[in-house]
């Protein structure tokens, strides 16, 4: 898997501005792992997710269930930044414990193939908002750069042209977009433990659809799963969107070097511990990228460092509110959904 090799980001360059970054923070024990942390947090989203699916089947079919699909949308979204964190490399030391703790935190629990996605997130953090590197950049139906918008046409033009207003609908289908990217890549390529991966899913899909079918009616069935997916997508994508789009898109073959890279195509989103805890983290995103393998709650304190280091060497450091990060993005799709159609 390609998590160990960029968990920590490249090996520094002796007397880079990353390496005098990197003894600081070392010096600093921010990337010292926080088990305690880590153990109260994946027993309190544990706990609650097991009793609210304890709660839906003593609710049985009512349409009350609809309120239990919206709190298990977001305790799928956290589920899921556990699973981020265990594919960095950031709860355990140990390599085996962490690809424990990912797959049954995205294969079991939420229907998410951890290989799949680790090999895709990898590749977006080693050339963030790069053309032709970065896959989180190629997402159709949208468009990210003007290359990609100019030659559509039909359908997918008329989207990408009110893909601003669009975005935020779309967004209910990522759920499903990513269910079916993971189901794709466990049959359709080499992956190591394919064998478990492909167990994982298969149980998370029998549950799931059994606990909701022999507890609901069909409609209503068919609903929660639409409402319960729906807003899990919105969420998901709703805390990864504003830490690049509408940043710095890099040309394909860019020479930047790596801490440049990273903190150029990267947005933090200001707040406090409840946008700490809502995003999972993911609010620190230039800390993060700088430093793939530190521990979530150690990115605040990081951030301090990180900032002031910016400063003395004269590097732009973004960071805005939730509010403006997403008028950014927007303003960003709704610009390149603008762009002239070739003559």
């Amino acid at each position: 898997m390609l998590v160990q090799a960029s968990a920590a980001g490249p090996p520094p360059r002796a007397g880079s501005q990353y390496a005098q970054l990197s003894r600081r923070v070392k010096q600093a024990g921010l990337l010292e792992r926080r088990p305690g942390y880590y153990g109260v947090r994946i027993g309190v989203i544990g706990f609650a997710f097991v009793a609210t699916w304890a709660v839906f089947v003593l609710v049985g079919p009512s349409w009350w269930q609809l309120c239990t699909a919206v709190v298990l949308a977001v305790l799928f979204t956290q589920v899921g930044f556990l699973g981020h964190d265990a594919g960095h490399r950031q709860i355990f030391r140990s390599r085996r414990a962490n690809d424990v703790t990912g797959l049954l935190h995205a294969n079991l629990l939420i229907g998410l193939s951890f290989g799949w996605w680790i090999d895709k997130h990898n590749r977006h953090h080693a050339n963030p908002n790069t053309e032709g590197a970065d896959p989180d950049i190629v997402v159709a139906p949208l468009a990210f750069t003007a290359g990609q918008a100019r030659p559509l046409r039909g359908v997918r033009a008329a989207i990408v042209r009110w893909q601003g207003y669009l975005f935020l609908p779309l967004l209910t289908l990522e759920a499903l977009s990513l269910h079916l990217s993971s189901v794709a890549a466990v049959f359709g390529r080499r992956m190591k433990r394919r064998r478990t991966e492909v167990a994982l899913l298969g149980l998370h899909a029998a549950l799931y659809l059994s606990a909701v079918f022999l507890v609901l009616s069909p409609l209503q069935g068919v609903v929660f799963i639409g409402v319960h997916q729906g807003l899990f997508g919105v969420y998901l994508g709703s805390a990864f969107a504003p830490n690049h789009k509408g940043m710095p898109i890099l040309p394909a073959g860019s020479t930047l070097d790596f801490f440049h890279r990273q903190v150029l195509t990267s947005r933090n989103v200001r707040g406090n511990a409840f946008i700490d805890m809502a995003l999972g983290g993911l609010n620190y995103q230039i800390e993060h990228h700088l430093f793939p393998s530190m521990p979530r709650p150690t990115l605040r304190r990081a951030q301090v460092l990180i900032r002031q280091f910016c400063r003395e060497h004269g590097v732009e450091y973004c960071e805005t509110t939730l509010w403006r990060s997403w008028r950014e993005v927007l303003r960003h799709l709704d610009t390149v959904g603008s762009a002239p159609a070739p003559v």
